[in-house]
């Protein structure tokens, strides 16, 4: 395969990088170990940041979350939430740093205004009476999901950019400081295959230095795992933090019909081996109890977690990564030797339009383009295809124009057989055997109370009938993506949940014996690390 950039990592920004190429004429293919949004961008807790959590310890960052935020509420409304959010002390927080935040609020130029206590209560009932102080500023929430999808969307229209899911770099070859081909091998079947490129992006994430180190060039990255709560229900109409320096448990984010608390940090070595524990479960739950006491008997429907892909300021930092800058880095290798490779990594997910904006820039002029970027004044298209993943869409879309030869899927999400078909036919023409985890990233199926129980035999069945799955290996795809769902439910089995899975267990191992391995039963190889980490 040949191509004029090969971008490496189909995250937020691997995505936002292919449509801003795109919107300058440039061609690209998109290579993804797992699928859209399987790493950070896939296991965040969808903040769409106005900067105030970080006007204390990084103004930097602060701004380009400001600025970025703005934008995207412009540019992209219909992947953004504009539910604003509180910034909260309870009784025993510093006092100097309550006194202190107005004031590093207007220094990184984040609008933020002094709301009374009783009226913080009286707009988010849940907030304990012991809240002293509260600031509202202008936070948002973000679907992760549907921006990368319909970044590959828009890509795909303009220049016919391709995504290989479920595709490995697993070598590069240089000649003379240029990749000259980039070497993969699909997860599922095995088959290898190479790519030659113009330029090659390194977007990657936690897994930056790894990619980097390929080509012979290295990145100090600092992998910090976070671990997020999903609860039953939304809890807030707005974002909630806790007005102290950012750690563990001080955030609970509105997630359309759900909340998510988190998040911890935790440094590991290999982020491939990142999943939500029962400690960092407890210990969310424990940090927020002061600020939402209900946290303490809400019932939890999954955990799931993600890697900050930190860089390092010096070789030897450690610590749990609270204190590295949530700025970005753009890599273009001189130092390496190298003339058409770069690596990007670092910042969030707000600001991953400005990060795809800095590197398409470098590309460009590698490349002798002279197209200016437009993602910075042209909005982000809705894509039909992609709407399925906004919580609450499907069923208003049922309620208005129910139809008896329209069955629903999924009960929790009002998930009907239109959208399923809708989907498999989109993804029929990207990329081959879709199956239940495709559908699951790019709809709500499996993300309600029962985390897949029942819509996971429904949709395999509707796939049966109507001749996606022919063989057995329609089981396979159902069995990883229970265990898919298992995953975030283990560090939660506790109350209601525990009841819920030991119900998932009677139907899927009792009924359909899905535990049981054989040559059709299997799980594909790679599997495993095709991983859905946000709900």
């Amino acid at each position: 395969m040949q191509t004029e950039v090969l971008i490496i990592g189909a995250g937020a920004t691997g995505t936002g990088l292919a449509r801003d190429l795109a919107l300058r004429g440039v061609s690209c293919v998109v290579v993804e170990t797992g699928d859209v949004n399987s790493g950070a961008s896939g296991g965040n807790h969808g903040l769409l940041h106005s900067g105030g959590r970080y006007v204390s310890n990084d103004t930097e960052a602060a701004r380009e979350c400001r600025e970025e935020g703005a934008l995207l509420k412009r540019l992209a409304p219909q992947c953004v939430e504009d539910c604003g959010g509180l910034f909260v002390a309870v009784a025993g927080d510093d006092e100097n740093f309550v006194a202190d935040y107005p004031g590093w609020c207007a220094a990184a130029g984040i609008d933020v205004c002094c709301v009374d206590p009783a009226e913080a209560r009286a707009l988010e009932p849940v907030l304990s009476p012991k809240v002293v102080a509260a600031f509202a500023v202008p936070d948002a929430t973000i679907d992760p999901f549907r921006l990368a999808l319909e970044n590959m969307a828009h890509a795909k229209a303009l220049t016919g950019c391709s995504l290989l899911r479920r595709t490995r770099v697993t070598g590069m070859d240089v000649d003379a400081g240029r990749v000259v081909r980039v070497h993969t091998v699909n997860t599922v079947s095995g088959e290898a295959g190479t790519i030659e490129a113009a330029q090659v992006v390194n977007a990657t994430g936690a897994w930056a230095g790894r990619v980097a180190a390929l080509a012979g060039a290295s990145i100090p990255m600092l992998c910090s795992q976070g671990t997020l709560l999903v609860t039953h229900e939304r809890m807030t109409r707005r974002v909630v933090n806790r007005l102290r320096p950012p750690g563990n448990g001080d955030i609970l984010v509105p997630g359309g019909t759900v909340s998510i608390l988190g998040t911890t940090s935790v440094t590991i070595d290999d982020p491939d081996r990142a999943r939500p524990t029962v400690a960092e479960a407890d210990e969310n739950v424990r940090q927020a109890l002061p600020m939402i006491p209900s946290l303490g008997y809400t019932r939890f429907v999954r955990a799931y977690c993600g890697v900050r892909p930190l860089i390092r300021s010096d070789a030897g930092q450690g610590g749990d990564g609270r204190s590295v800058s949530r700025g970005f880095m753009l890599y273009g290798h001189e130092e390496a030797g190298l003339s058409n490779f770069c690596s990007v990594s670092g910042g969030k997910l707000t600001t991953y339009r400005l990060m795809a904006e800095k590197t398409a820039d470098l590309v460009c002029a590698r490349l002798g383009v002279s197209a200016p970027c437009r993602t910075r004044t042209e909005p982000l298209p809705a894509a039909p295809s992609c709407r399925w993943t906004e919580p609450g869409f499907a069923p208003r879309l049922w309620t208005q124009r129910h139809d008896a030869d329209d069955p629903l899927l999924c009960e929790c999400e009002m998930v009907p057989a239109s959208a399923v078909d809708g989907i498999m036919d989109d993804c029929g023409q990207q990329f081959p055997d879709p199956g239940l985890q495709a559908l699951g990233k790019r709809s709500r199926i499996g993300k309600g109370s029962c985390q897949g129980a029942f819509c996971g035999v429904r949709v395999a069945a509707h796939l049966y009938d109507t001749g996606h799955y022919t063989s057995p290996k329609g089981l396979t795809r159902m069995r990883e993506f229970f265990t898919e769902r298992f995953k975030g439910q283990r560090p939660v089995l506790w109350g209601p949940q525990l009841i819920q899975a030991e119900l998932a267990e009677a139907l899927h191992c009792g009924l359909l014996g899905l535990e049981l391995e054989g040559p059709d039963t299997a799980p594909a190889p790679g599997a495993a690390k095709d991983e859905e980490a946000r709900p």
